[in-house]
């Protein structure tokens, strides 16, 4: 279902007066959060940040919304990362200097529901340390992902550096990170770093798409899926059995719940299951 032909779609917008530097929209089960700067191509301020950050509490705290959508304003630029001319002012990016908020949010705290980069254009530093920490990416057929930190004397700070080599073949992350170059959306999805390429104009459509079809799967499980794949890589070994005393932990809270009889009520009672969350 394209974004345009829900009808019941709730708007509201985070950050100061009417040009917020970031958008949210709520489309079902799905918060849809748009980066507005595209004047700057959707750069990282201190703003946009604090903006972003509050986008994000709202989708982990609102237990009505399931899926987080992030897509940038305009039909060029995903987001061009850290916005230089508020660093070469001596502005911090993050909200009073705090790295642990703003981007730093995203970068170095995991979202607990699903959050999909819709890359409508270019995603370059930051942009593509946006995508790097979000669970799935769909990129138009138009877009480029990039690390040119180091042609400007800065390191891919955001988390690029962190996970780059843990999503693509090293080789591959150590060319980027050192060269600061470019790949295209279709080497991006050769190698991993992307789940789909689509036309630029069905970006958003077939993201929307993807995240309404996990809103309509049980979200305990959901998150607990996510949870487990992204927090057991701590422990290295698979056969680690304080790995498997966690995970037990984890699959014991969702398999008491509601949801988790409900799943196999409704497949016996051939309709389709009504999830709680609960």
């Amino acid at each position: 279902m394209s974004a345009e032909a829900n009808t019941h779609d709730t708007s509201t917008s985070t950050g100061t007066g009417a040009g917020s530097e970031v958008l949210t929209e709520v489309r079902g089960a799905v918060l849809l959060i748009t980066l507005n700067r595209p004047r700057s191509h959707n750069a990282i301020n201190a703003a946009l940040g604090l903006g972003l950050e509050t986008a994000l509490r709202r989708l982990d705290s609102d237990p009505a919304l399931r899926v987080g959508v992030l897509t940038g304003a305009g039909d060029r630029t995903f987001c061009a990362g850290a916005d230089l001319k508020a660093l070469a002012a001596g502005e911090s990016l993050s909200p009073g200097g705090d790295r642990e908020r703003g981007v730093g949010a995203l970068f170095r705290h995991q979202v607990s529901k699903p959050l999909l980069a819709a890359v409508n254009g270019a995603a370059l530093g930051g942009g593509t340390e946006i995508a790097l920490a979000c669970d799935l990416v769909v990129a138009a057929d138009t877009a480029v992902f990039g690390l040119p930190e180091v042609t400007r004397g800065l390191p891919a700070a955001g988390g690029g550096a962190l996970r780059l080599a843990r999503e693509i073949p090293v080789k591959l992350a150590m060319e980027l990170l050192l060269l600061g170059d470019r790949i295209d959306a279709q080497t991006a999805a050769r190698v991993g770093l992307v789940n789909r390429v689509v036309a630029a104009s069905e970006v958003l459509a077939q993201t929307l798409a993807l995240a309404e079809r996990i809103a309509g799967n049980a979200p305990l499980a959901v998150q607990a899926n996510k949870r487990l794949a992204y927090e057991g890589l701590v422990y290295g070994e698979v056969h680690d059995p304080r790995l498997w005393a966690w995970h037990d932990d984890i699959v014991r809270s969702v398999v008491g719940s509601r949801d988790a009889r409900e799943g196999p009520r409704a497949f016996a009672e051939k309709r389709p299951p009504q999830w709680t969350g609960s």
